[in-house]
């Protein structure tokens, strides 16, 4: 009986351990795709850090053109850039002619909104909120009218320079810069 108690034991502990490790796979990899996958557009807005560098450090926002006005560089397209290319772009700019050695971090201070239309009680831009659904940007607009047709729902996102167009359902998630478009029931 006494040599049971340490192998349970044992056991409770690696099964704690191991998830606690796969949760904590699961966080850095959420997190390196943040960095690598999401893709910059109109309306977010970064923080810039230079340092050593306080005229090249603030906070910057990505015009309706895909661009951020940067000092001594000027315009640098950011619209459908990761962290890491920006970051990347940013150096090698600084280091052409301006700073021997730059050292440059960007957070991304606010996403841009999503967009919900069709019908829904209050249309329009909402600010994006990080593991939004499509039920969730329904909420904030204030439910479905209705006529709304809850199995004929759309989303148009942005793959590389041209839109794409998905019918979804109420769990898809939703990403900044997303168009969702509820339709209307014919009866």
């Amino acid at each position: 009986m006494l040599s049971v108690v340490p192998c349970i034991l044992s056991m409770v502990f690696m099964y704690f351990f191991w998830n606690d490790l796969a949760y904590s796979e699961n966080v850095k990899k959420e997190i390196y795709n943040k960095e690598t996958e999401y893709k910059m557009g109109s309306g977010d807005k970064l923080e810039i850090k230079v340092f050593g560098e306080e005229d090249l450090t603030g906070e910057f926002a990505i015009n309706s053109e895909g661009k951020i006005s940067f000092p001594l560089i000027g315009d640098i397209h950011a619209s459908g850039l990761s962290l890491l290319e920006l970051t990347s772009l940013l150096v090698r700019e600084l280091k052409d002619g301006y700073l021997v050695s730059p050292k440059v971090t960007i957070q991304i201070l606010q996403l841009r909104p999503f967009y919900i239309m069709g019908e829904v009680k209050l249309p329009g831009s909402y600010e994006y909120i990080s593991g939004m659904k499509v039920i969730n940007a329904v909420v904030l607009a204030g439910g479905y009218t209705h006529r709304a047709n809850t199995k004929n729902i759309f989303v148009k996102r942005v793959k590389g320079i041209e839109y794409e167009e998905i019918e979804v359902n109420e769990n898809f998630g939703v990403l900044p810069g997303d168009t969702i478009k509820i339709k209307e029931r014919f009866f």
